[in-house]
């Protein structure tokens, strides 16, 4: 689970870089309704946010700060539970929410996988 969990908050905060420098780069505004910003703020959220989880994927992995990657995967999860289905976000169809429901099963495993390696003993 460790490794599901290292591996879906990798890719994740690499997808999240990704927009945002995308963004920034192409002076275009993102737009999206599951997050509580938008346009430039919207971006630089998101920057922010994936440098924070990036960082904090790599040092657990290194075996420091352990803790902080839990309250990461915490934080992703309940922003996906907040945006996807107690906000004003709507899905388009059956197949837009399965895909909601897998990325928010996803990390929900994800969030146990970072909670059991929070918990074992720091490397020396």
């Amino acid at each position: 689970m460790r490794v599901f969990s290292y591996l879906f908050h990798g890719l994740l905060t690499l997808f999240l870089l990704g927009l945002a420098v995308a963004s920034l780069s192409s002076g275009q505004s993102l737009r999206l309704e599951m997050l509580p910003w938008e346009g430039q703020t919207l971006t630089w959220w998101l920057l922010g946010a994936a440098l924070a989880g990036l960082a904090s994927v790599v040092l657990a992995i290194w075996g420091r700060w352990r803790p902080l990657f839990f309250l990461w995967s915490l934080a992703v999860l309940g922003m996906m539970i907040h945006g996807f289905f107690f906000s004003h976000y709507w899905f388009a169809g059956p197949p837009e929410f399965h895909h909601a429901l897998y990325l928010t099963a996803g990390a929900l495993i994800a969030m146990f996988g970072a909670w059991f390696q929070a918990r074992r003993e720091p490397l020396r």
